[in-house]
């Protein structure tokens, strides 16, 4: 039954090439062989109307950058612009009135004509969605221009309102619009509907636009920097309505591909599409066909159109970016540039001596699509292939295949199962190589060893993989290669499934130590029936150390048990057994890091913030009106609250862990979570100390699990206790203030959005089954001990106080009784700074918790001049000078064998 899609084709369908009778590779009766079986017509699978292009992002960012850019020039080069004005104004006087004339009639009536032409030249060759997309852009165009044209007039600065407008030459009183608001609609317009690729139409557009300008320059109605912010704006918004719409899907259906394999001198029969083995890599290794032949065997033909060029894009930026100088291939190449390198491999491998697709012939399919012609291998791939077929002769046979490209400095660089294919004969046949390099150095071809070893490890096991590798390639080789041997010089798929078999790993050793607990734990005669505490004597306390060290050895020894090393230290393993002297220390192949650079755009957005709010404070003035007696004050509370978060932490660890050395542990903290952020230092730090104190990993985690979910919890309960309370200071009910409202109704609506969106509520279902999977059975131990858990929530109540007071004591420090402000709201600010520091991902919430800070004292009635250097003060107190003792306090626990 035929079906329809976006691009229906006019192909016959055909099984895969598994399931081919042999007779389907010879000459001659291959073509009838097939026919028979594939009378039925079908389509392709369906494809989507609309494709989002990372160019058209791309340029809508580059647009965005260029309006800033121009809008910066405007705002501090102020002399440059009016001396650009003046150059321009003097030579566009001397032009003659009747040129100006006709030069102004001429460019109105074309520019409101020729869009209209353009559209009707598109609607007779039935293309309107393409005129619906270029109305849509200008509409929205006109919209911002309106909106840029407001801006413009009532918040911009002098010096951007004096570069877009001058005094009207019909009203020196009023000024001149700073963009045109028919001139864009007109170029987002042209831009949304395609014109770019019609030659001809562009230059009649191009002409009209420099002839408006010219007219408009010379009668004195616009100024340089207004016209080319028209420009622009007609030309960032058509690229973002066209991403956010999508374009229109061109790829070439059945019918084009099977008139491009006549051009070259073909005759198909009949051409079926064949899925991609692995989506995974980016989508871009276009879309693949087995084609029957009249005569002649059957052929592998390989499309590949803009879109699927496009896709994988960010992913390969990113890893341009984000590795050293040999990550991946150009992030968006053109289809004749790819079509180039993928020739250029299969000839270079063939001549290598490697087993590669024979590559046969080469064609355009129209301006958006190319096609590869290979003859057809048949075989099937090694991630189909049965456990017991993948011989050592096999593997060894991998292995020359990789050693023949490697000896032309060929790097494949996707050495994954679906690229590896064996064909009836059982030889091994290497595909996939357009992602690969010619003239390749040392780096990537042994990071295709690294590849290999771990593709054959997760098939056959690390002994199997490593010993087929030393076998062909030889110990030193292998031996280079374990520096590579990390998750990010893998392949995308790769990464993913070692992660999944970690998760794995991990749920295994966990169920083996909960068995172990269960079975090693015995009934307690001393416990009461009703689970009311009982008083023990010596004797039955030392019965409840022996049971609990019991208990530790019993989940010790199951953890040692279950305890299974990755793929990739099996490997290093297996070659240091060979090469005991090998380096193993990974190489460092990062640029950046996702962290590093999320923290610095943070970092950066917050300094701005607070920047803006210190231009306009005096200090000197400020400093020597300070109150030194509300410093010292600051300076103790900060001082206290290292005790504090040593009684919040102890509060959930029935073991007996040293105190004084806990306090020093929290003021190493004060050093960690300036390289860390503040959510994941600590709990690092805090897990760390708490095993080389004696307690058991899982029980390390388990007691900082339920020290942080508890300060959550009191965190939100004084949030909306301290709200409560400001909302009611002002008012004579006891009415919450709308801000409490609002926060709730809030949280209520993302609390909807996450249970109604199956992948977020099973994300959070999912975290929070993993962290009460430990705290609750550690929270029943602390239970049973109440000044404990006193000693825990106190710390923790605690804690806030002396942050809230040390904040108080730095407010009271620069201001007087007139500026005063409320313990609650200190509160609430404080509170919702933290927990906004928490959140950032900048090391110790810099930035965040500042621009937090001060506009939320800002909010609640005191002035900038004292909330600045308040804020100032509070974080030098409690970040900056903390730092000195903490790395002081970190290095020596740390010869303590405390860290």
């Amino acid at each position: 039954m035929k079906q329809q899609g976006a691009h229906p084709e006019d192909t016959e369908g055909t099984p895969d090439a598994s399931s081919r009778p042999d007779t389907a590779e010879e000459p001659g009766g291959a073509h009838r062989d097939v026919a028979h079986i594939d009378e039925v017509e079908g389509d392709e699978p369906l494809l989507p109307a609309r494709v989002h292009r990372p160019s058209d992002l791309m340029r809508l960012v580059g647009g965005v950058l260029a309006v800033v850019v121009l809008l910066a020039i405007a705002a501090f080069a102020h002399g440059t612009t009016s001396g650009l004005e003046q150059d321009i104004n003097k030579g566009t006087g001397q032009a003659p009135d009747l040129l100006i004339k006709i030069a102004g009639l001429a460019s109105s009536i074309a520019i409101l004509l020729v869009p209209v032409a353009f559209a009707i030249e598109r609607l007779i060759k039935r293309d309107g969605l393409r005129i619906a997309d270029g109305v849509l852009a200008a509409v929205l165009a006109h919209g911002v221009t309106l909106a840029t044209d407001l801006w413009v007039a009532r918040a911009a600065p002098d010096s951007i309102q004096d570069a877009l407008t001058q005094p009207s030459p019909g009203d020196i009183h009023a000024l001149t619009d700073p963009v045109h608001g028919y001139l864009a609609p007109v170029i987002a317009y042209m831009t949304a509907v395609g014109m770019s690729r019609r030659p001809r139409w562009r230059a009649v557009l191009w002409v009209v636009l420099l002839l408006d300008a010219f007219s408009m320059l010379v009668t004195g109605y616009t100024t340089p920097f207004s016209i080319i912010l028209t420009v622009l704006i007609g030309w960032t918004v058509a690229y973002g309505t066209l991403y956010a719409v999508g374009s229109p899907n061109v790829r070439p259906t059945g019918r084009t591909l099977m008139a491009g394999l006549r051009t070259v001198g073909f005759r198909p029969v009949t051409a079926s599409r064949e899925e991609a083995a692995d989506a995974a890599e980016g989508g871009d290794r276009g879309r693949r066909y087995f084609v029957t032949l009249e005569d002649g065997p059957p052929l592998d033909v390989t499309v590949v159109d803009r879109e699927q060029q496009a896709q994988g894009f960010f992913y390969r930026a990113w890893r341009n970016l984000a590795l050293r100088g040999f990550a991946t291939r150009r992030s968006l190449q053109s289809l004749r540039q790819a079509l180039e390198q993928e020739a250029l491999l299969a000839y270079a491998a063939i001549a290598a001596g490697a087993n590669a697709p024979k590559l046969i012939a080469t064609s355009e399919l129209g301006p958006d699509a190319v096609m590869l012609v290979y003859e057809h291998t048949g075989g099937r791939t090694l991630d189909s292939l049965d456990d017991e077929e993948i011989t050592d002769e096999l593997l060894r046979d991998t292995w020359h295949q990789v050693k023949a490209l490697q000896s032309r400095r060929i790097a494949h660089r996707r050495l994954v199962g679906d690229a590896i294919v064996v064909d009836r004969s059982g030889t091994v046949i290497l595909t996939d190589l357009r992602g690969g390099e010619i003239a390749a150095g040392d780096l990537l071809l042994r990071m295709d060893v690294s590849q290999l070893l771990v593709t054959l490890g997760l098939r056959v096991g690390a002994e199997r993989a490593v010993a087929s590798a030393l076998s062909v390639l030889g110990p030193d080789a292998v031996a280079d290669c374990l520096p590579m041997l990390q998750p990010i010089a893998l392949s995308r798929s790769t990464r993913a499934t070692l992660r999944r078999l970690a998760r794995e790993r991990a749920e295994r050793e966990r169920e083996a130590v909960l068995e172990a607990s269960r079975h090693s734990r015995p009934p307690r005669a001393h416990e009461a029936d009703d689970s009311r505490p009982v008083v023990l004597d010596k004797a039955g306390k030392k019965a409840v150390r022996a049971e609990q060290r019991a208990e530790k050895r019993a989940i010790d020894e199951a953890l040692d048990e279950a305890r299974e090393e990755d793929m990739l230290s099996q490997i290093r393993q297996e070659v240091l057994r060979i090469r005991p002297q090998a380096p193993v220390e990974p190489a460092r192949l990062e640029r950046v890091r996702p962290r590093t650079l999320i923290s610095l755009i943070a970092g950066a957005i917050g300094a701005y913030f607070l920047l803006t709010q210190l231009t306009h404070i005096e200090f000197g003035p400020l400093i020597s009106n300070a109150e030194w007696g509300w410093v010292a004050a600051a300076v103790l509370f900060s001082a206290l609250s290292y005790v504090a978060a040593a009684m919040a932490l102890l509060g959930f660890v029935p073991e007996r862990v040293p105190f004084l050395r806990t306090v020093a542990a929290q003021v190493a903290g004060s050093f960690v979570k300036i390289v860390a952020p503040a959510a994941v230092g600590g709990v690092a730090l805090n897990t760390r100390f708490l095993q080389r104190a004696g307690v058991r990993p899982g029980l390390a985690v388990a007691s900082v699990g339920a020290s942080q979910l508890f300060g959550l919890g009191c965190h939100i309960l004084m949030l909306l206790a301290f709200g409560y309370l400001t909302g009611t200071e002002k008012t004579p009910s006891l009415s919450p203030s709308r801000t409490v409202i609002g926060g709730l109704l809030t949280v209520a609506v993302l609390v909807l959005v996450v249970t109604s969106v199956p992948f977020l509520r099973k994300f959070v279902v999912t975290r929070v089954r993993s962290l009460f999977a430990g705290v609750v059975p550690r929270m029943l131990d602390v239970l049973q001990r109440p000044q404990k858990l006193v000693t825990g929530i106190g710390g923790m109540l605690l804690l806030t106080a002396c942050f809230v007071m040390c904040l108080d004591a730095s407010i009271r420090a620069f201001g007087d009784e007139s500026t005063s402000v409320s313990i609650a709201g200190v509160a609430v600010v404080f509170l919702a700074g933290n927990a906004l520091g928490s959140a950032a991902p900048t090391p110790g919430g810099v930035g965040a918790v500042e621009a937090t800070l001060t506009v939320g004292l800002i909010a609640v009635g005191l002035p900038k001049e004292v909330a600045a250097p308040a804020v100032l003060l509070f974080r030098l107190l409690t970040l900056w000078l903390p730092v000195l003792p903490g790395w002081l306090a970190f290095n020596h626990l740390t010869r303590k064998a405390a860290l």
